[in-house]
């Protein structure tokens, strides 16, 4: 700790400010140059046809107006040292050589570094990037000097100085305006030249620090000062959650102050995750990722003005001002508080619980929203008596959805402190439970804070005992689901897969050709395929009769199995018909847990049928034709990887806690609904009989596809290739296993001896009648089912 002095009497007790700080926002700007490097990249290889054009118009134009060419030339060759050189000088006479000191060591790593890559490319390692920036011409890949000029320019922040600015780049311009007309740089490489520039002085100014412009304590208590303070102490406390400095203020006249200081260069703290936040979630609830200082300052003394105008016991704001250009404060009236989170759980007793939520219906009923709902913005003064603390992440003029996400966040927080019962009960009583009712739907991990959120991973059961505790009261409520996230991180797993298996897909379809394809089946083959895929389905609806003890009626069983089949165009194949089926046992007045258990025991049966027809048809097919399905070793060293990754799954203890997880909210009640079946033989053979009869119909439907060319396979091994590929595609997190099934039912039949381009057309067209094909039916049958209140 250190003392600064800030006038004849008073002293601010802090630690020393470093002397340079890397600073969040230009790693951030290095991160995005990067990317945006990549981007033109990837572009100017798929334009390069275009890039060329460009280049001989050029060309022609610099050929018709030669003296302004040789005037460009002149200019921008000398002006490109000039600018940097002047700006050098300019800056050593105002004491700033240390900047330019840092602009110099980013111009020597741009000179090294673009001679390195230069020579790399030059050396053929990448030959198309090496043609895309030299044109094929004996050139350099990226311009030397123009690299140094940027990197310089970049780390001596020469953008912050309009006029200074406006010349640096102009000289640039014309520099690239004369080496392009004269055939000595491509439009590509003067691009990523000044790309590369740029991430090298980023990150060198990243790596060296920037100059701390932070205003220390004694700029605090002088702004206080002019605000008509009389600081005689100051001393910095513990910084906020969001990393604003903090000052405990004593003033003349015996008084205290809470200062928070906003630091710009703290404004970028964060952003990564503020980003992702803002992306995932939908507009009303999300926040804006990045705010100026003078915005942030102005929000956060609204929110407390608003507050206070509310009746809600705040901190009084006091004053506000800026401190220079870097920094501005925030000051208030200093109330000895301590924080919930501070409160042993037994000391919350109801009258506080009712404090609580009494402040914040103050808040929702002048429609202020506090965002931050938690135990170190909820505190305590040495009467007891609330004051909520915090207002920066508020909003005024707050939406409905805004309010029920202080009552869900809140709602919450005090379950994991004294249970969900008690919290839901000092709740209704001063919101009522229509507040609650409402706020039901809000109840996602997504909604609340992420402090509540790591809470919650411990505490798995609150938010379902909260809402069933919401439901007891208020039974016969009707509330609307409200969606909050854009996307869930697996929807991107499954986009990227997607593109992955459009890709496998698209390259098998240009080595076959489907229209030859169509046309050259064995039309009888091709309609027994037809009748079996259209079986499948039926089957699909016996085995759901019977696994439900209740009636369901047989052709709108049938039909939801079809309207199964469009949802695997948006969902994965193993996630798509568990859905769609519970959602028809609900609909059809059967229980939650007991629709889920049906479906989950529907689906355990299928995978102990699945596991026995595998090693049935795998042992006859290795009895009776040793020749005609003998693994490869490759098919074997698949087969240990499989085995490998299990152990591995198994063995982990993350990954065990997942997998079992899942499992069990998959299979959770399953046994108790599996003895009902077995109290009624008829359930007992039509759920035998339809499960049996799923896994049959796709096997006759695969080999009459193969017979449909010409093929000869035994229905065993094509029976152990459709077991193996339907396996790896339900793991598939790709749509209905798009991609993973059709590659690994095209592999199974080759390796099992059919030749490669006879086993590609069978798998289209196995995969155009079971998927493809049923999609317009089950779009139809989905529609229908919704329209009926069936689904």
């Amino acid at each position: 700790m250190a003392e600064s002095r800030a006038d004849t009497d008073v002293y601010v007790v802090e630690p020393l400010l470093p002397q340079r700080l890397r600073r969040p926002s230009d790693l951030l700007r290095f991160f995005a140059t990067l990317a945006v490097l990549g981007a033109v990249i990837l572009v100017a290889l798929v334009a390069k046809q275009t890039l060329i054009g460009l280049e001989a118009d050029v060309k022609e134009g610099a050929e018709l107006v030669p003296l302004l060419s040789r005037i460009a030339a002149f200019l921008g060759g000398a002006a490109v040292l000039i600018v940097p050189t002047a700006f050098a000088v300019e800056r050593v006479f105002h004491r700033d050589g240390l900047r330019v000191a840092e602009g110099l060591i980013a111009a020597i790593i741009g000179i090294a570094g673009s001679f390195l890559l230069g020579q790399w490319l030059v050396a053929g390692n990448v030959d198309d990037l090496r043609v895309l920036l030299t044109g094929d011409r004996t050139i350099e890949p990226l311009n030397t000097l123009l690299t140094s000029v940027i990197a310089y320019a970049t780390a001596v922040r020469i953008s912050r100085r309009p006029t200074w600015r406006m010349l640096m780049w102009t000289t640039i311009a014309l520099y690239i305006l004369a080496f392009f007309s004269g055939r000595q740089i491509t439009l590509p490489s003067a691009i990523v030249t000044v790309l590369v520039g740029m991430a090298i002085g980023y990150a060198t100014l990243y790596g060296v620090g920037s100059p701390n412009t932070r205003p220390p304590g004694s700029a605090v208590v002088a702004a206080l000062r002019k605000l008509s303070f009389t600081p005689v102490s100051a001393r910095r406390i513990e910084d906020d959650h969001q990393g604003s400095r903090r000052y405990a203020i004593g003033l003349q006249d015996g008084s205290s102050l809470d200062v928070t200081v906003l630091d710009r260069d703290r404004q970028v703290a964060g952003l990564p995750y503020r980003l992702w936040r803002r992306i995932r979630l939908h507009s009303e609830t999300r926040r804006r990722a990045i705010r100026s200082l003078r915005a942030e300052l102005e929000r956060e003394a609204l929110m407390a003005y608003a507050a206070q105008a509310a009746g809600a016991s705040t901190p009084r704001l006091l004053g506000t001002s800026e401190i220079g250009t870097e920094a501005a404060l925030l000051a208030y009236e200093h109330i000895e508080t301590r924080p919930l989170d501070e409160v042993p759980d037994e000391e919350i007793g109801d009258d506080l619980l009712a404090q609580i939520w009494e402040q914040v219906g103050l808040l929702q009923i002048q429609r202020l929203a506090h965002r931050r709902l938690t135990g170190d913005s909820i505190h305590l003064d040495g009467a007891g008596r609330v004051v909520l603390t915090d207002a920066r992440s508020g909003e005024i003029a707050a939406g409905d959805l805004l309010l029920r996400l202080d009552v869900a966040q809140l709602l919450t927080y005090l379950a994991l402190r004294v249970g969900p019962e008690r919290s839901v009960r000092a709740a209704a009583a001063v919101m009522g439970a229509d507040a609650l009712a409402a706020a039901l739907p809000l109840l996602q991990r997504i909604a609340l804070t992420r402090e509540t959120r790591a809470a919650l991973a411990k505490a798995k059961q609150v938010l379902p005992e909260i809402r069933e505790h919401i439901v007891a009261l208020k039974p016969q409520s009707k509330v609307e689901e409200v969606r909050l996230e854009r996307f869930r991180p697996r929807t991107l797993i499954t986009i990227i897969a997607s593109a992955l298996a459009a890709y496998f897909l698209l390259s098998q379809l240009s080595q076959v050709n489907v229209y030859q394809v169509v046309t050259t089946a064995n039309w009888a083959w091709s309609g027994l395929a037809l009748l079996a895929s259209f079986g499948s389905f039926v089957a699909a609806a016996l085995m759901l009769r019977g696994f439900v003890p209740e009636h369901l009626p047989l052709w709108r069983t049938v039909l939801v199995q079809f309207a199964a089949s469009f949802v695997k165009l948006v969902a994965p194949a193993a996630v798509g018909g568990v859905a769609i089926n519970t959602r028809y046992l609900q609909k059809r007045g059967i229980p939650p847990a007991s629709a889920v258990a049906s479906v989950g025991a529907s689906q355990l049966i299928m995978l102990i049928f699945h596991i026995a027809l595998l090693l049935l048809f795998a042992y006859i097919t290795g009895s009776t034709t040793n020749t005609a399905f003998t693994p490869s070793r490759g098919l074997v060293v698949v087969l240990l990887a499989v085995a490998l990754l299990v152990v591995v799954v198994l063995g982990v203890p993350p990954l065990r806690r997942l997998v079992t997880a899942r499992m069990s909210r998959l299979f959770s009640n399953v046994l108790p609904r599996l003895l009902d079946v077995l109290q009624s033989p008829r359930k007992m053979i039509e759920a035998g009989i339809g499960t049996l009869m799923i896994t049959i119909t796709f096997i006759v439907c695969l080999d009459a596809c193969v017979a449909a060319f010409g093929g000869e396979l035994s229905f065993t091994a094509v029976a152990v290739v459709y077991l193996t590929a339907n396996a790896i595609g339900s793991a598939a997190p790709t749509p209905g296993g798009l991609g993973a099934v059709e590659g690994a039912l095209a592999l199974g039949l080759t390796v099992a001896g059919l030749p490669a381009e006879l086993a590609t057309s069978a798998v289209l067209l196995h995969r155009l009648l079971t998927f493809w094909l049923p999609v317009l039916p089950g779009w139809a049958s989905f529609t229908y089912l919704q329209r009926h209140e069936a689904l």
